[in-house]
């Protein structure tokens, strides 16, 4: 088993994740204070029509999302809606919002080793997703680096729509 900075040395760096209050706002700032932009129109997304499972537990919750691929990594805006989500979460405990989670990617076939010891050093899991493009899952990794860690294990369906979301 490897500590959590070995594991995520060997993978990956694919999005920092924001969970914010308004996401027009966040949208707006990115793209005209920083110059972050790019940021398609929100999505609606609704944790059972991808499956997204809470603490092993399937959940009826929405978020509006949008991300946009910038200087080699994807940035992700998170607002929550409704019903209860790691994302309703954060913005729970941190009211201004800010950086939930970074995610880092591998191709599929090792994405079940490394989700194995991940929780074999006893960090819990949040979240997982099993969708065509990838499967995701979200650990709590708060004590060792103060936001979530999620892994994303890529189809080669996924890495043809990364390609293009990268353009």
């Amino acid at each position: 088993m490897s500590d959590i900075s070995n594991i995520i040395a060997s993978l990956e760096l694919a999005q920092i994740g924001w969970v914010v209050r308004d996401i027009e706002v966040a949208m707006k700032f990115l793209g005209t204070s920083i110059g972050i932009a790019g940021f398609p129109p929100p999505d609606r997304v609704r944790a059972q029509d991808i499956g997204l499972s809470y603490y092993g537990k399937p959940v009826e919750s929405e978020w509006l999302t949008s991300q946009t691929y910038n200087g080699g990594t994807f940035i992700e805006l998170v607002q929550p809606l409704s019903g209860k989500n790691m994302f309703q979460d954060y913005l729970d405990k941190h009211p201004l919002g800010g950086v939930q989670h970074i995610a880092y990617r591998l191709p599929i076939e090792g994405f079940d080793g490394i989700i194995a010891d991940l929780q074999g050093q006893g960090h819990p899991i949040i979240s997982e997703v099993d969708h065509p493009i990838a499967r995701m899952t979200f650990f709590d990794t708060y004590e060792a680096l103060g936001i979530v860690t999620e892994i994303m294990g890529i189809t080669p369906a996924g890495w043809k729509a990364i390609e293009q979301m990268k353009k």
